[in-house]
């Protein structure tokens, strides 16, 4: 069965983003993943994870101003020793955490830039995170992301993820696929994920339509779970969704 990690960015928020990961655990979740752990401590963040069992399965990259509306920035102009610090903030906090993998967010174009100039930055923003994490033990990951949500977000499918991947040309390098992004975006999740398995190096979840758990919307989590299982899919999957009904559906992959 898969192995689920609470997103704890989106799940358990009416309490301090620390007690999150008591509720996780709790819930019966085994691992948790987050967006930014970079205003804690990470030895009490690290202590929470030990005291509950938990195992993190990935944070993201620091991604600009998040308040301000910023949604990565590797693809912005002028922001490379920016996103180059991150990086290395970034592999401190994993390092400190055990987390295995972090994602990369691309960011929004900015209107009137260049496409091809953006996604030049963004080729060479991921060549350098690539090296140095891979010098660390980490893997780096790339989202794609709808545009319905962000207005604007650079990766918002799969080929033109996967081709940007190909531009990078590292072996540290791999796509995180989320399925709710990819249902709004394009569709045929059980093909593309079994055509693309090798390059998956993590897998997000939320329903359609209200970025709910699954059983709420129009993806066959029923069938689409077991599925992944058959394609031989050993990774954590992300349960980045906002929660509507409870945690009863876990009991149906558990």
């Amino acid at each position: 069965m898969p192995k689920l990690a609470a997103n704890l960015s989106m799940l358990f928020t009416e309490m301090p983003f620390p007690d999150r990961f008591d509720a996780a655990a709790k819930a019966g979740f085994k691992g948790v993943e987050f967006l930014f752990p970079y205003d804690f401590d990470a030895g009490s963040l690290r202590d929470r994870l030990d005291r509950n069992g938990l195992s993190v399965a990935l944070h993201n990259l620091p991604s600009g101003d998040w308040g301000a509306g910023e949604r990565g920035i590797a693809c912005l102009e002028g922001r490379t020793g920016e996103f180059q610090d991150g990086v290395e903030k970034a592999i401190a906090y994993a390092t400190a955490l055990g987390c295995p993998k972090v994602n990369c967010l691309a960011g929004k174009l900015p209107e009137g830039a260049d496409p091809e100039k953006a996604e030049d930055i963004l080729v060479e923003n991921l060549r350098f995170a690539a090296a140095e994490m891979k010098s660390a033990g980490i893997m780096l990951v790339a989202e794609a992301i709808n545009t319905y949500d962000i207005p604007g977000f650079f990766l918002s499918g799969t080929d033109q993820t996967l081709s940007v991947l190909d531009r990078v040309g590292s072996d540290n390098l791999f796509y995180q696929y989320d399925i709710y992004h990819m249902q709004r975006m394009e569709g045929e999740l059980a093909n593309t994920m079994k055509k693309h398995l090798l390059r998956i190096g993590h897998i997000q979840l939320a329903d359609n339509p209200g970025r709910h758990e699954p059983g709420t919307g129009e993806i066959n989590y029923d069938f689409l779970l077991p599925y992944i299982d058959t394609l031989g899919y050993d990774g954590w999957i992300g349960c980045e969704y906002v929660p509507d009904r409870g945690f009863d559906w876990l009991k149906r992959f558990s």
